[in-house]
């Protein structure tokens, strides 16, 4: 990843095709789109893909998340659990809805805990949403038993780990729900987008409806529909969609170059006593798009990635003391700072997060590096590069 390393030809013949007929939105305009339309095509390439039976595209992973719980009826006091390491946009997503976000400790698969999750439920909590983080997944099958047991929503959030697969079954189709971003440094881009993915028919029409201001979608004049609900704009345009219908013909060859490179990383790195790799679930199968690898203690793991920058070691992450990815840094979320005031529901029950103990989820980010896998490194780079990160991190065991 990114998927932008390989811009070429496909994706400025499908922009083209797009600009020719001059129709940007992704609804409407019959009569002038000389037989293109490119979001219902990238829909129906990402449903084969991730053999579910239906996709609704939308502007970004965040709305995708968003859509995904407004489809399922999530709403203002609904709990929603979710991890500690992830992106900023998992409980901006869950807020924006008036619905609570539950953090729960990470544990070595830097996912979702199932115990943490099984002890945070209460009688408001409706939805688990596991963050399958950098390419890998969590614990799916034990996520998924909890959830059968007190009747709740599994959504994947599988914004980062698009390819990977869990029990033959691609990451995202697992659960009821499963979301997709499409942003710029995504393993697939469209510059900006994002897809909700499920089998749910009731899901999908809701998805559907929703990311266009509540439009249903019947017949052929727009004008003309009806709004069964209240929605909003969470529509994809045609340019976007364009970019991603030519990126995801590409995935499968981007997923062979990331296995690649991450198989010789990793096996330049095991070598090396006192790194230990982070656990990736039997049953899973990962998307390669980075390597995390734990050393032996937090100071290690912060000046040995101090060290791969000044080496020369580039696109390193060190996600513990990052300001979008870990809670160490939410103090937007700890303190609810809002533009605009926020349901009483999400007062009255946010966990206060200054105090709360995640020292469980501080012993794996503290301790873990992160390295993007590039699609665009040579095998010789990457040689080069292995050998160098090794000749670094062994300094630091």
């Amino acid at each position: 990843m990114p998927g932008f390393e390989f811009f070429g030809e496909e994706e400025r013949q499908q922009v083209n095709d797009v600009l020719d007929n001059g129709v940007l939105m992704r609804y409407g305009f019959d009569g002038m789109r000389n037989g293109h339309w490119k979001a219902k095509e990238l829909e129906a390439a990402l449903s084969k893909i991730m053999q579910v039976k239906h996709t609704q595209l939308t502007s970004s992973g965040t709305a995708a998340l968003t859509v995904a719980l407004a489809a399922a009826g999530v709403g203002a006091g609904d709990e929603v659990i979710m991890p500690t390491f992830t992106f900023v946009a998992s409980f901006e997503s869950i807020i924006a809805l008036g619905a609570v976000p539950v953090l729960v400790d990470i544990d070595d698969t830097l996912t979702l805990d199932p115990q943490a999750v099984k002890n945070a439920i209460t009688g408001k909590t409706r939805v688990v949403m596991p963050v399958h983080m950098c390419g890998s997944m969590a614990q799916l099958k034990e996520l998924k038993a909890i959830c059968d047991e007190y009747n709740l929503i599994l959504l994947e959030d599988a914004c980062q780990a698009i390819g990977g697969t869990y029990e033959n079954k691609p990451l995202g189709s697992y659960g009821d729900l499963g979301c997709f971003s499409f942003d710029y440094v995504k393993t697939i881009t469209c510059g900006e987008g994002g897809a909700v993915i499920t089998n749910n028919k009731n899901y999908y029409i809701n998805s559907d409806h929703y990311t266009d201001h509540g439009h249903d979608h019947v017949g052929n004049d727009r004008g003309a529909e009806s709004h069964p609900f209240l929605g909003y704009n969470f529509r994809i345009s045609e340019l976007n969609a364009a970019v991603g219908l030519a990126q995801v013909e590409k995935l499968p060859h981007f997923l062979e170059l990331q296995k690649r490179n991450y198989s010789i990383i990793k096996n330049e790195l095991s070598k090396i006593d006192g790194i230990s790799f982070r656990k990736i679930p039997e049953e899973g199968v990962p998307n390669y798009g980075f390597l995390n690898f734990f050393l032996p203690t937090e100071d290690s793991a912060r000046n040995a990635h101090k060290a791969l920058g000044e080496n020369g070691v580039d696109a390193c992450f060190y996600w513990y003391d990052n300001n979008w990815h870990y809670i160490k840094k939410w103090d937007h979320l700890k303190d609810l700072k809002s533009l605009g005031k926020l349901p009483q529901e999400i007062k009255n029950q946010l966990p206060d997060y200054h105090n709360q103990d995640f020292s469980k989820s501080d012993h794996w980010m503290g301790r873990t590096v992160s390295s993007l896998i590039k699609l665009s490194w040579t095998e010789e780079q990457v040689q080069e590069r292995a050998r160098k990160m090794a000749e670094v991190l062994t300094q630091f065991i």
